[in-house]
């Protein structure tokens, strides 16, 4: 069977949460459920970075402000990740060209980072941190349900991915208005703290 599909899952969990989907799979691999899953990623010290990297970004990512901080930081993270995991998924099976699984994998990735940053962005317009942590405990989730769901049966797990892909898209444009407000509170805390730092400290009196 072609290994589209599930590079295409592969791809759209890195978008959200890479770390999550490498510690996913390596488990997968290392424990004998499913023999798809390459050997550089069931290797220990993966495993246990992977961990470390997965435990660091479920705190940041259910602080206000501090997850799209760490969103940025991602940008070219996550896309590289599931290039990189789409390839080594590729490598494996050998049914497609690694260039075209990373390629896949890769712009997958970049499309679902870019909904993840954007609703979070709307997200954190909000006073209260709650809507943060619930959309934070939502995708961890669905990254785990949905990736392990891709093990038994890829083909439907890709479909539900495409499927939540298009209606991330859709809630981003719709909520394209709270995205560029906070953009404008960003732009003007960064403006407050460059006017501050430039008057200096005030005279002793």
């Amino acid at each position: 069977m072609s290994v589209i599909p599930l590079v295409f899952t592969s791809g759209w969990a890195s978008g959200i949460n890479a770390y999550a989907v490498v510690l996913l799979l390596g488990v997968f691999g290392a424990t004998g459920v499913s023999d798809e899953v390459p050997a550089a990623l069931q290797r220990t010290d993966v495993l246990i970075v992977a961990g470390v990297l997965f435990l660091c970004e479920v705190v940041a990512d259910k602080i206000p402000y501090v997850d799209s901080v760490w969103d940025t930081v991602h940008t070219v993270i996550r896309p590289v990740a599931g290039a990189v995991i789409a390839a080594l998924l590729a490598g494996e099976s050998g049914s497609l060209p690694e260039v075209a699984a990373g390629a896949i994998g890769g712009s997958t990735a970049l499309m679902s980072h870019l909904v993840k940053a954007g609703t979070r962005m709307a997200v954190n317009t909000s006073p209260e941190p709650f809507s943060n942590i619930g959309m934070s405990i939502a995708e961890d989730l669905g990254v785990a349900g949905v990736v392990t769901f891709a093990i038994f049966n890829p083909v439907a797990a890709a479909v539900i991915a495409a499927v939540l892909l298009v209606l991330g898209i859709v809630i981003v444009i719709f909520l394209a208005s709270r995205i560029r407000r906070f953009l404008r509170r960003r732009a003007q805390r960064r403006e407050e703290k460059r006017l501050a730092g430039a008057e200096g400290p005030w005279p002793p009196g």
